[in-house]
């Protein structure tokens, strides 16, 4: 199913400060320049935009061949952030990932070499292809935004961000994330082939010489710091909740927990996460105070990932973002 981007809400308020107003426009921008690159995305564009003010990592979901990693690749240039690609393979090791121990025979000593994940955007290229020891390798980076080696704890840069990404259609040779490691992503993006004129409109740049691999000759440029970035997640975090809205978010998720086609339902981080992603929704469109509007809109993203259903459900070809509306329905509104 397509993955559904933030759905249009009612006009936002006309009085809005004007700090945020100019990091709003910023973040218009950033829009604007990944779509000099990647078109036929618009979800996948505002579900990215979303988890960088909620500081949270996301999953990219699709077949081979819908500019998955590009758009990864676009976002980074528009935030002028350090960024690096790391490939999962089977024969990744932990090491790899975080850094590792290399003896130096001048000064007779080890010193810790680190890892690509010390960098503000790693983009995780079918991170599901790596084994599980090698995955869990990220649980602390994800988690804690450090890494522990030797003894010795390790900060991220700040911003840190995951961007994985994985292929929903092939299955060997893989190996599934585990609960633990799936909980750490804020939201899970699809990203579908695009319509037909979205695709003609590929074409036609491609067409027209547009080189995906260099992104400076398509007009790609930065338009947003790290300290622009930052005090717009302090703004978004500002957004206010009613505790009729936090009690809203309560109810959806224990419904997931009743839901007869659900094994596992959303756990109280997924409902934080939720949370999280909703209030940068609502700044994102101008809003300062959470509306049940913008929980609706980043519930299925959210909380994809974080249900398992009942065996017999799978086989009756029930779908989790099914389950996830007909729970949006059955749950009253407060206001």
């Amino acid at each position: 199913m397509t993955d559904p981007a933030p759905a249009p809400n009612p006009a936002p308020p006309a009085a809005t400060s004007r700090p945020d107003a100019e990091l709003r426009a910023a973040f218009a921008s950033v829009r604007a320049e990944v779509g000099k690159a990647v078109v036929g995305q618009d979800g996948a564009v505002s579900g990215l935009l979303v988890a960088l003010l909620a500081n949270g990592h996301v999953l990219l979901e699709g077949v081979p061949g819908v500019a998955k990693t590009l758009l990864v690749r676009t976002l980074s240039r528009t935030l002028g952030l350090e960024t690096h690609r790391l490939q999962f393979t089977p024969d990744l090791m932990p090491g790899d990932v975080t850094g590792s121990l290399v003896y130096d025979p001048r000064e007779g000593r080890f010193d810790f070499r680190p890892g690509p994940v010390f960098t503000n955007l790693l983009l995780a290229d079918e991170i599901n292809r790596t084994p599980p020891k090698t995955q869990s390798a990220l649980l602390e980076a994800m988690e804690e935004r450090q890494v522990s080696s030797d003894g010795v704890t390790r900060p991220l840069p700040d911003p840190f961000i995951v961007a994985a990404t994985q292929n929903p259609i092939e299955y060997e040779g893989t190996y599934a994330l585990p609960e633990a490691q799936l909980d750490r992503f804020l939201l899970k993006l699809v990203l579908e082939v695009p319509d037909r004129d979205s695709e003609f409109g590929v074409l036609r740049r491609h067409a027209d010489g547009f080189d995906p691999r260099d992104l400076a000759s398509a007009g790609v440029r930065p338009v947003l710091d790290a300290t622009s970035l930052r005090s717009a997640r302090a703004a978004a975090a500002r957004v206010r909740a009613s505790d009729e809205l936090l009690a809203y978010l309560v109810d959806l998720a224990r419904a997931t927990r009743q839901s007869p086609s659900v094994r596992l339902g959303v756990s109280p981080r997924g409902t934080t996460a939720l949370l999280a992603s909703a209030k940068a929704w609502a700044w994102l469109t101008g809003f300062d105070a959470l509306t049940p509007d913008h929980v609706q809109a980043m519930l299925v993203p959210t909380w994809r990932h974080r249900i398992q259903l009942q065996p017999e459900a799978e086989l009756e070809g029930v779908d989790v973002d099914r389950v996830l509306r007909s729970v949006v329905q059955q749950v009253r509104v407060p206001f």
